[in-house]
């Protein structure tokens, strides 16, 4: 079985920084196929940041060079850096294992 715990939502103003976080148990190899997954009211859920099955990152196109990604192994922790936030990153995050996994979500609201 496996859990994931996101911490680190909140409010921030436009342009500032938050870091989320996934605290993993269970069996987790290596973090291949974990992400980070949004929700906004009205809209679907999409993914914005991951890592595949061979280890590298993605990125959603409206993150790219803002979000960053990253993962500490013998914390069974994975990390979330949004810098430059706008307000239409306004959402719920939600931490992920291959879409089948999910963690119970974190609200992030940036203010203009």
């Amino acid at each position: 079985q496996v859990q994931l715990v996101e911490s680190g939502g909140g409010l921030v103003q436009a342009g500032g920084s938050l870091r989320l976080s996934c605290a993993a148990s269970g069996s987790i190899f290596r973090f291949n196929g974990m992400g980070w997954y949004r929700q906004a009211p009205g809209k679907q859920r999409e993914l914005v940041a991951g890592f595949t099955s061979g280890g590298n990152t993605i990125y959603a196109d409206s993150v790219k060079g803002r979000f960053t990604i990253s993962k500490d192994n013998a914390k069974n922790t994975v990390y979330l850096q949004m810098s430059s936030l706008k307000p239409e990153d306004t959402a719920v995050y939600y931490c992920s294992l291959r879409a089948i996994y999910w963690g119970q979500g974190t609200q992030v609201t940036v203010s203009s």
